[in-house]
């Protein structure tokens, strides 16, 4: 299992699970997540799962 691509940010968790649900048909394993972050503090929340599919890592 190696991802296929890294994370890409979306407009809106909506978006983010309707493109993960598309990417599913595609791809063994498919994550969308969401978290809140200060980047600018470099402060990042931990992740929380909005959709999965299939073989995915643990979200550390």
């Amino acid at each position: 299992l190696f991802p296929a691509f890294g994370p890409a940010d979306q407009q809106s968790e909506d978006r983010a699970i309707r493109t993960a649900k598309a990417l599913a048909a595609k791809h063994a394993g498919v994550i969308a997540w969401s978290r809140e972050a200060d980047p600018t503090l470099g402060e990042y929340g931990p992740p929380n799962t909005l959709f999965v599919s299939g073989d995915v890592p643990d979200m550390e």
